[in-house]
């Protein structure tokens, strides 16, 4: 493990950019991009296109370590180049951010009020590559949409069953059991959720890092023990699907939560924005996530 990497993880001041959309979310992503499902063909020039939107966030000059602590990546962002090189290496050697790697391959269907992830095959195969291409971490979404202990018990004991496996690779995993925005009963999830990732972290070995990437909670400040558990790096927030300024409103209201803002990094980018339009637009969207996320 790289420890300056760690160091930065645990201890510098910032977020972290997901850049992560998949398969599923890939055309959404564009299309608010500015892009139309005319313009591609067949999913590799589609996934041709999202690269080139990443590869332009990634080279702005508002895209620096001095704001953005990490950027998770998809599969394939991974095994791109970026200015000729491979992205996690840009990203390190040239802007000092670090990276993670989306491993998840999709949620299950509904049951028990939530949705655990799909199988993850040859997950050891894709850790080893990921290693290799310098990934410090990965990121696994499940997500709750109501207040159903055995459905969260079964999604919180499938991501930290994958946790230690990640971890045994030499990876820090990212924990995220989303509690999906719109739940009926948030606040009563958002306590079950609590309960058992204390029961599971409580129960990790010593030596197993991890990182928790939860939805913004109802009752502010909420999460914040979470980040006292030795085995935490960092409890970061994901947006949900709150627009951009009011997920900045809700986060800045909670201390040691930070950032992991996906769709509301990108709110505003277009495809035929100049390049000096473009790197203001995103500059004013990190700065103001940097700001809610130093409180």
């Amino acid at each position: 493990m790289n420890m300056t990497q760690l160091e930065r993880m645990k201890n510098g001041k910032g977020f972290i950019a997901a850049l992560d959309q998949s398969g599923g979310s890939t055309p959404k992503a564009l299309e608010i991009y500015g892009v139309k499902k005319t313009a591609y063909a067949n999913d590799d020039e589609m996934f041709d296109l999202v690269h080139k939107m990443r590869s332009r966030i990634m080279e702005s000059p508002a895209f620096t370590k001095e704001r953005i602590l990490a950027a998770i990546l998809f599969e394939k962002t991974m095994d791109s180049k970026v200015e000729g090189l491979y992205s996690a290496d840009y990203l390190w050697d040239k802007k000092g951010i670090v990276t993670f790697l989306k491993v998840d391959k999709g949620l299950a269907d509904q049951e028990n009020g939530v949705q655990v992830m799909k199988p993850i095959p040859n997950l050891q195969d894709l850790l080893k590559r990921a290693k290799d291409r310098h990934v410090f971490g990965t990121k696994m979404r499940s997500v709750i949409k109501e207040a159903n202990e055995a459905g969260i018990k079964a999604v919180v004991d499938q991501q930290f069953a994958f946790g230690k496996i990640i971890s045994g690779a030499g990876l820090v995993p990212i924990i995220e059991p989303e509690v999906d925005i719109h739940a009926p009963d948030k606040p009563a999830a958002e306590r079950m959720l609590k309960d058992e990732l204390v029961k599971h972290l409580k129960a990790l070995a010593s030596d197993t890092l991890v990182m928790l990437k939860l939805t913004i909670p109802d009752e502010d400040n909420f999460y914040e023990d979470l980040a006292k558990f030795p085995n935490v790096l960092r409890v970061v927030a994901l947006s949900g699907g709150y627009s951009r300024e009011e997920a900045n409103e809700k986060l800045a209201r909670n201390h040691n939560l930070i950032a992991s803002f996906s769709r509301a990094l990108s709110e505003g980018l277009q495809v035929d924005q100049s390049l000096d339009d473009f790197n203001n637009m995103l500059d004013k969207s990190i700065q103001n996530i940097y700001l809610a996320s130093i409180t």
